[in-house]
């Protein structure tokens, strides 16, 4: 087994609502040379792609079943193959089509990806009798044109069970680890290269060279992609698909939904009228501060809907958390059409969305992919949606989204805002209903964590951190006298993409003071834990 994968994602870029699940819509960002990145279900695949992102080469991942008909059609620079959970020699292990290596380009393969290479051309992978997982001691017999100029004894990255015993034919064995006889080769005539180990991730020191001496030195890539060479990209996009039709937007004040509804705005001005719906789930304050900022500052067309009272009715009685997604994202689209009909000119045609990556990806954006929960933005979106979407930071990760929006002004706060989710705090309030007087808890029990967080200087180091409120009562004491109060939950976490991240590790004494001021300044709180759970094995949010 080629790694210990719990999630496969296959990610079709730039799909709209009106395409099929697992078809693949090519819509990359810019026109400039890219090099493709297909998935085989790795839990680092997407990591791959920031990677190359980072070397200044727009990627693109694609599902590994898309043939290489639709790899061709991108003209690519290179191919990276991503590693995978599978054994290759298991009956329904992923494939590798051999005309993808007859397309002209360099090909590397990680992991599973080097395995594939190595059984279709006629090496030999075995099963072996140990694992190989975690730190890994890699020893470079002969660089050849991949490793050159790296150290001969450097540590690495290792995830797999199944090894390659022997290289195919005219392959140079690069590299050994301790449990791997090859555990890197290439063959320069052919323009293949293959590595066991992930250069992608931070435990490989010198990956990140790996990836730069393939796509600079062996691809021929021009490193010139940078996320704020979206916006010129996106410009035109925008202005192509909408034309002179009317546009609405779901702004609920996130950097995701502020950095497209920005970007539209430059694009058509004032077609855009951005709709603001308060829900009555979101933290303290944050209403009046995202209509302050848009309407008054940015003077973007902007209504303001208070539809609290008709989102909590329908929240009613409601439990399940995939429920709760649902009914808040079918309640929002039927908001924005009532909305839109109020429009001069029959309405609006087109709702943009901020919708990310890490959206697709955790809302199982293609064929075979696990549905982990699906967003209010992607899964959540009812099958008679009457608006065509536009979407133009589907492509795009977290902390690109955050430079374009530097790049078009936001003003810093906005821009590092920690990730909310769309239903809000309705998803934070778990195992129960989200009825007003738990929001109204919860709010105020965040209220009090991101103050301290701030106080602390902590806010800009987190990924995230909120408060879980669980429907669940505890005995307590206070004042001598029994209590039976809610548990409040914190969770912070550090991460670079959400795609993983890691509980993160709060000073002792914040966390005193937090538990403190929550317990003394909330009557219906009489105590608060803390969530060491790292993603994976749990996700972020707790539903």
């Amino acid at each position: 087994m080629s790694t210990t994968d719990g999630l496969t994602t296959h990610l079709p870029t730039g799909a709209t609502a009106s395409v099929a699940a697992g078809e693949v819509v090519s819509d990359p960002h810019v026109d400039a040379e890219q090099v493709v990145v297909l998935d085989y279900g790795g839990q680092y695949s997407q990591l791959i792609a920031r990677r190359v992102r980072e070397c200044g080469v727009f990627s693109e991942l694609l599902p590994h079943h898309v043939g290489a008909a639709e790899v061709a059609r991108r003209r690519p620079k290179g191919l990276i193959l991503s590693g995978g959970p599978a054994s290759v020699y298991a009956p329904d292990a992923p494939r590798l089509e051999k005309e993808l290596l007859e397309l002209g380009i360099p090909v590397l393969g990680i992991c599973y990806g080097m395995q594939l290479l190595t059984t279709e051309l006629g090496g030999e992978v075995q099963g072996a009798e140990v694992g190989e997982f975690g730190r890994s001691r890699l020893t470079v017999t002969e660089p050849g044109r991949l490793l050159a100029g790296l150290p001969a004894e450097q540590t690495c990255w290792m995830s797999h069970r199944d090894t390659v015993f022997a290289p195919p034919p005219g392959f140079t064995a690069l590299a050994s680890s301790t449990e791997s006889p090859v555990a890197a080769l290439e063959s320069t005539e052919q323009q293949i290269y293959g590595i066991q180990f992930h250069p992608e991730v931070v435990h490989t020191p010198y990956g990140q060279d790996i990836i730069t001496r393939f796509l600079e030195e062996i691809c021929g890539c021009a490193r010139t992609w940078s996320a704020s060479s979206v916006i010129d990209d996106q410009l035109e996009k925008i202005r192509t698909q909408v034309g002179d039709g009317r546009v609405i937007c779901a702004l609920s004040g996130g950097v995701d939904s502020s950095v497209a509804a920005l970007l539209v705005h430059r694009a058509i001005g004032d077609q855009l009228t951005c709709v603001f719906v308060d829900h009555g789930l979101m933290r303290k304050n944050e209403g009046e501060q995202v209509i302050s900022a848009f309407r008054d500052h940015y003077k973007v067309p902007l209504v303001a809907v208070d539809a609290e009272e008709r989102f909590l009715g329908r929240l009613r009685g409601v439990t399940d958390p995939e429920a709760k997604r649902k009914a808040i994202g079918e309640e929002f689209i039927r908001v924005f059409e009532e909305e839109s009909a109020k429009l001069a000119e029959g309405g609006a045609r087109f709702l943009v969305q901020g919708t990310l990556y890490s959206d697709v990806i955790e809302s199982g954006g293609g064929t075979g992919a696990a549905t982990i929960k699906s967003h209010h933005n992607v899964g959540g979106l009812p099958d008679d949606l009457q608006f065509e979407l536009v979407e133009p930071l589907r492509a795009l990760f977290k902390d690109e989204v955050r430079a374009v929006g530097a790049e078009l002004g936001l003003p810093e706060r906005l821009v590092w805002r920690q990730p909310f989710p769309g239903p809000g705090l309705a998803i934070r309030v778990v195992g129960g209903e989200a009825t007003r007087a738990r929001l109204d808890t919860l709010r105020d029990a965040d209220a009090i964590l991101q103050d301290e967080i701030r106080r602390a200087g902590l806010y800009r180091e987190l990924w995230q951190s909120f408060c879980v409120l669980p429907d669940v009562r505890t005995v307590g004491v206070q004042g001598d006298e029994r209590t039976y109060g809610y548990v409040v939950v914190i969770r912070a976490v550090t991460s670079d993409d959400a795609m993983t991240a890691d509980w993160a590790r709060l000073p002792y004494d914040l966390l005193e003071q937090i538990a403190s001021r929550m317990i003394n300044e909330i009557r219906e709180v009489n105590r608060v834990v803390l969530d060491i759970t790292s993603k994976p094995p749990g996700t972020i949010e707790w539903e």
